[in-house]
């Protein structure tokens, strides 16, 4: 979620919004941004659209890199 957070905080700050002004214009409450702007690792998805829809964005399935994929992969912890 690093990379949601930086992307709503950058877009926040140019379009000159508090938390409080986006989360009125996305119809999510103040503590939602800041958890989202912070990068808390678990939110609800739909929530987080209604604040990527501000920026003409949504979430989707993004490709990672094969090191990414094996870092994250329980079976490979030994």
């Amino acid at each position: 979620m690093k990379g949601v957070a930086i992307f709503v905080v950058q877009r926040r700050k140019a379009l000159k919004l508090t938390q409080q002004q986006l989360a009125d214009k996305a119809g999510v409450g103040l503590r939602f941004v800041r958890e989202l702007e912070g990068g808390k690792p678990t939110l609800r998805m739909d929530k987080v659209n209604d604040v990527l829809r501000l920026f003409g964005c949504e979430l989707g399935a993004v490709p990672m890199s094969r090191k990414e994929v094996d870092d994250q992969d329980p079976r490979t912890d030994a």
